[in-house]
């Protein structure tokens, strides 16, 4: 036997403009908030048409390396200067027509994003990224609905702490009906937990506990700087974790404290967030290395545990149930995989030994392009340039 075949894996965190920082970003140095300021003049560059091409190749790239749905924390909602595009959901709509169009599950994580720090009005950057209040955005998010379909879930997400107020919180999670998956990104860097201290007396964590949106529908995204009250609080409320280390390595973020997180009744699932790689492989593989780094012993998680985290884990962040038909096939005798255990092979493999791909019992994938014979690599290389162009000439 030369290929085994797995279940396939999900990746529960994506912003896929992102993939246009890959390699571009190391040369300066800095931190995560100087990494942001490149990020900020890719987003002011995109459309509805760009960004549907640009998402497109990312979510082939995806399907291609063994990811069968992505959650996509969406949040560059309207034209650069805050005004809404003639479609209030036009950037929504992008994302949800580049996902069916390449037949990858997208569970649209549709983002409320009103504040730049607590009690600071947005940055002109971020004007797109905003509503203006909470009632505004559930308006907005509730004329999703029609986008949704058979690969297509309408999820919903609170930037952070950072950008979105106790009051706020608890108004978006109150409101949201039963069953919709609700993401946040949590405790990323230090200086969130400061600001979140100063001005509301909590941790993030606290934050969320105190507006009631502590629940197992709500996947945390990082969760990299917690204290023992915050991972008990989390475990209590059985959330799932997402965690991205190939990315919170990439921006210097931290190793946030997953055996523990576990230990008290959380669920850990992986995403690749800013996409410093599409690989489900290196991420476990990042997620048990960094576990090894912070306890100095091996074998943090079990193979089957990994495995939970490439795959079920990554479902259950997403709201996708049925997802039995979807399926890797993976190369057990590459360069890569030879000689390992079958039930180790997250430890050896990575994207480049998927074979085939299926989402549904429909292959969707062979061999790096898509079943239709679309090649990624040739779908990223001419979004990029367009983007590339056009970052080019903002700053002329």
């Amino acid at each position: 036997m030369t290929t085994i075949t797995t279940p396939a894996s999900a990746n529960a965190h994506s912003h896929a403009f992102h993939r246009m920082l890959r390699g571009r970003t190391h040369g300066a140095g800095g931190s995560f908030w100087t990494w942001r300021d490149l990020m900020y003049r890719v987003a002011a560059a995109l459309d509805p048409d760009l960004y549907r091409e640009l998402a497109e190749a990312v979510f082939a790239e995806m399907l291609v390396s063994g990811y069968t749905a992505v959650g996509e924390f969406h949040y560059v909602h309207h034209r650069p200067d805050g005004s809404p595009y003639e479609d209030p959901n036009a950037m929504g709509r992008a994302l949800a027509e580049a996902a069916e169009s390449v037949g990858i599950r997208l569970t649209l994580l549709d983002t409320c994003y009103l504040a730049s720090a607590p009690g600071v009005a947005l940055l002109p950057e971020q004007a797109r990224f905003g509503d203006g209040t909470v009632t505004a955005w559930q308006e907005r998010w509730q004329a999703l609905a029609p986008l949704a379909s058979g690969l297509v879930t309408i999820g919903a997400a609170i930037h952070s702490v950072r950008a979105v107020s106790p009051h706020d919180i608890a108004a978006v999670a109150e409101a949201l009906p039963e069953g919709v998956p609700l993401h946040i990104h949590l405790s990323e860097q230090p200086a969130e937990n400061e600001q979140s201290l100063a001005a509301f007396g909590r941790t993030p964590t606290g934050v969320l506990a105190t507006a009631g949106a502590l629940s197992p529908r709500l996947s945390v995204v990082h969760a990299t700087h917690l204290t023992s009250d915050d991972i008990a609080l989390l475990g209590a409320a059985e959330v799932t974790v997402v965690m991205c280390p190939t990315t919170e390595a990439d921006l210097g973020d931290g190793i946030g404290p997953a055996r523990e997180l576990v230990d008290a009744g959380a669920t850990i699932a992986i995403g690749s967030d800013q996409h410093v790689v599409i690989d489900p492989y290196l991420e476990v593989r990042g997620l048990e290395a960094g576990e090894r780094m912070r306890s100095l012993a091996r074998g943090r998680f079990s193979p089957a545990e990994l495995d939970a985290a490439r795959s079920s884990g990554g479902f259950r962040s997403v709201g996708v149930v049925e997802h039995e038909g979807d399926t890797v096939v993976l190369d057990v005798a590459s360069v890569r995989t030879a000689g390992a255990a079958p039930d180790q092979l997250a430890s050896a493999a990575t994207a480049s030994d998927v074979i085939e791909v299926s989402v549904g019992g429909r292959v969707v994938a062979r061999r790096g392009v898509l079943a239709d014979g679309r090649d990624p690599a040739a779908m990223l290389s001419t979004a990029i340039a367009q983007l590339s162009s056009r970052l080019e000439g903002a700053t002329r």
